[in-house]
């Protein structure tokens, strides 16, 4: 059986990264490129002359002397960490297939359990408001999904107790081939909530392929072309080739999160599901992804701790 190009590509080596962004000057100069393309922009005025203060690691703008740091106003802001760790974060998140749990990336940066975490979320956060802003668009695979519940004495199914439903889209080609998907946390499966959701993460037109759970129309309100294939339920049913990449994706993802992180909590679960997606929807260019996400991440306003304890939107 010849290999899958995509799951044996090269990817960036351990050792290509150190050469690239090894250092925090070259961390540093990355971020000049990435957050001003065409050079230093005052975020105040819009002048583009300045003065370095090279002591103090400031720009300081020649129009109205506003002095601002590489890092104020992004994901970065307020951190102590070195721009190489941060880095270096970004590399083994982006490159691990089935993740990395914020234990082992703690010990892998030589940072605290409570640090690394505070990273990852953050780094999800950027993944997330990324892949949000992005419609899915062409033809849909679409199925309702759950995580979590109880694994023995209660009830089975949609209504087992604990569940969290999310929802689960993967856009295929014409050719059937699965190009992105996106997952999201959905207070539950109404039409109502499935309309809205399609309003904002899918462009109008597609054309929507799912089971007849009667929450599915709601994607003919939102413009779309729907067909409805009642499966019948049973493990026969996740064995129909109209959904075939979808369940694919979502049994990948379970066992994922299963895998690496045993379980999650209920409010941080878009961002986890947001990183699966992040990395899948880019996996054509693994080498590409670490400068990919570190430019989104110097364009994202500040995600401060207060803020990620709070239970995350969940579309």
């Amino acid at each position: 059986m010849p290999k899958n190009k995509i799951q044996f590509q090269r990817g960036l080596s351990l050792p290509e990264f150190l050469n690239k962004y090894g250092s925090d000057q070259q961390c540093r100069e990355a971020l000049i490129r990435f957050r001003w393309p065409k050079g230093f922009v005052c975020p105040v005025c819009g002048c583009t002359l300045y003065y370095e203060l090279k002591t103090r690691m400031l720009f300081q703008c020649k129009a109205c002397k506003h002095q601002t740091s590489l890092i104020s106003g992004t994901i970065f802001d307020s951190t102590k960490l070195p721009l190489s760790i941060w880095f270096l974060g970004i590399y083994l998140l982006t490159q691990s297939k089935d993740g990395i749990s914020s234990l082992k990336l703690s010990r892998s940066l030589g940072i605290s359990a409570n640090t690394a975490l505070r990273m990852k979320h953050k780094l999800q956060h950027v993944m997330k408001q990324r892949d949000d802003s992005k419609a899915l668009s062409g033809f849909l695979q679409v199925d309702d999904a759950y995580l979590g519940g109880k694994r023995r004495g209660g009830k089975r199914g949609r209504g087992a107790p604990g569940k969290i439903p999310f929802l689960a889209a993967v856009a295929t080609n014409e050719d059937g081939h699965p190009i992105s998907m996106k997952f999201s946390q959905l207070s539950g499966f109404t039409k109502d909530e499935v309309t809205s959701w399609a309003l904002k993460h899918v462009h109008p037109e597609c054309i929507v392929v799912s089971d007849g759970l009667n929450c599915f129309p709601g994607f003919v309100q939102a413009h779309c072309t729907h067909k409805a294939i009642v499966t019948g339920g049973g493990p026969d049913s996740v064995q129909r080739p109209e959904f075939k990449w979808v369940n694919t994706m979502i049994g990948n993802v379970k066992n994922s999160i299963l895998g690496t992180y045993h379980s999650v909590s209920e409010k941080h679960v878009p961002r986890y599901l947001a990183e699966f997606c992040y990395r899948f929807n880019r996996r054509f260019q693994l080498d590409k992804m670490i400068e990919r996400l570190a430019y989104v991440a110097v364009h994202t306003a500040p995600m401060p701790q207060h803020r990620l304890t709070l239970a995350e939107v969940r579309w």
